[in-house]
């Protein structure tokens, strides 16, 4: 089966819920280097693909172009929250490629963060495009169209040269031909991708150590690493987990989740223990519910030794324990949460 039980909830001593998964963990050259369930399983990215569309951004020079700073790099990698920071960013990328919100084709939709979304209630303001969580990598991809002196209109267009570039890009990165790589329609109207869960962990891994890349990718890679890890408030924002994951171990630790239970996650040479390579996790929960990401994502990180005693303590809210307790609305223990799988290495 492609999917296996990862996450267990309990109640009165049986199993009540149970999240099944597939994992897998591999290095730059495209080995395998553990795994559960099927890592060859065909699933799309979602938004985790963010900092490989944002790839033909900084190689092309374009980022370098225009101007942006590692902090509006990180955004156009982002899936943050729409906070004023975030949209302020976006803003100030827009007025430097000479663009507008106006031209962005991501839509709309409601904030999670409920502080600012009450504050735009009270002042009678909805929110914009600028604040949609994927405002960045559009205001990226115009950036692109923009610089080669392409139609802005209709960018989203799978057929469009930008995203046949970052199309081409990707599946270089997950060392697949072109052709195999499955292409939907994300949720902001861009395209999205489909690669086996080892090809997506491939291309992490290389994103956390491009060294025998050819020089130009390597250095666009190094780029985008930097811009995330020193920026990890714009690619989600506070309490998001990418950013909480990456400030527990900056500079070693780059993280990117998506949509329906996907998240990728690269690690630096040497972070494991001395000599040890660069690797990469991509997972996929079946069911596609978030509480099942975040437990998951960080017992293999564990397994793998990747995170120790202190930076699990400081991400336990996102759920993570081996027994960790349920509690209902009175706060009393009615049952627990456990991941139940072991990396096959």
């Amino acid at each position: 089966m492609s999917y296996l039980p990862v996450l267990e909830l309990t109640r009165g001593g049986i199993d009540e819920s149970i999240h099944h998964g597939a994992i897998a963990v591999a290095d730059a050259q495209g080995r395998l280097v553990a795994s559960f369930g099927d890592p060859r399983t065909v699933t799309f990215l979602r938004s985790s693909a963010k900092p490989f569309q944002a790839l033909p951004l900084v190689e092309s020079g374009a980022a370098e172009a225009y101007g942006l700073t590692p902090r509006e790099i990180a955004l156009a990698c982002a899936s943050h929250k729409g906070l004023d920071m975030h949209a302020e960013t976006v803003s100030a990328m827009q007025q430097k490629i000479g663009v507008s919100e106006g031209d962005l084709l991501c839509g709309a939709h409601p904030l999670e963060d409920p502080e600012t979304a009450a504050r735009l209630h009270r002042e009678g303001r909805e929110p914009t495009p600028n604040r949609h969580n994927c405002s960045g990598k559009h205001t990226g991809m115009l950036a692109q169209a923009q610089y080669r002196s392409l139609p802005l209109a209709d960018y989203v267009n799978p057929r469009h040269g930008i995203q046949q570039t970052i199309l081409k890009a990707f599946a270089e990165m997950c060392g697949v031909d072109v052709a195999t790589v499955v292409v939907g329609v994300d949720g902001c109207s861009a395209p999205n991708f489909a690669v086996p869960l080892v090809s997506a962990a491939t291309a992490f891994a290389r994103l956390a150590d491009p060294a025998r890349l050819p020089a130009p990718r390597a250095a666009a890679l190094k780029t985008i690493f930097s811009a995330m890890t020193s920026h990890p408030e714009m690619v989600r924002g506070p309490k998001g987990f990418d950013t909480e994951l990456m400030c527990v171990r900056p500079g070693v630790v780059v993280a990117k989740g998506g949509a329906e239970g996907y998240q990728g996650i690269g690690i630096v040479a040497g972070a494991l223990r001395p000599g040890s390579p660069a690797l990469g996790v991509a997972l996929k929960i079946a069911d596609g519910a978030g509480r099942g990401t975040y437990p998951v994502a960080l017992e293999v990180l564990r397994q793998l030794g990747a995170l120790g005693e202190a930076e699990l303590k400081a991400l336990e809210g996102f759920g993570f324990g081996p027994r960790l307790p349920l509690k209902n609305w009175r706060g009393l223990v009615v049952g627990e949460a456990r991941t139940c799988f072991e990396l096959a290495r």
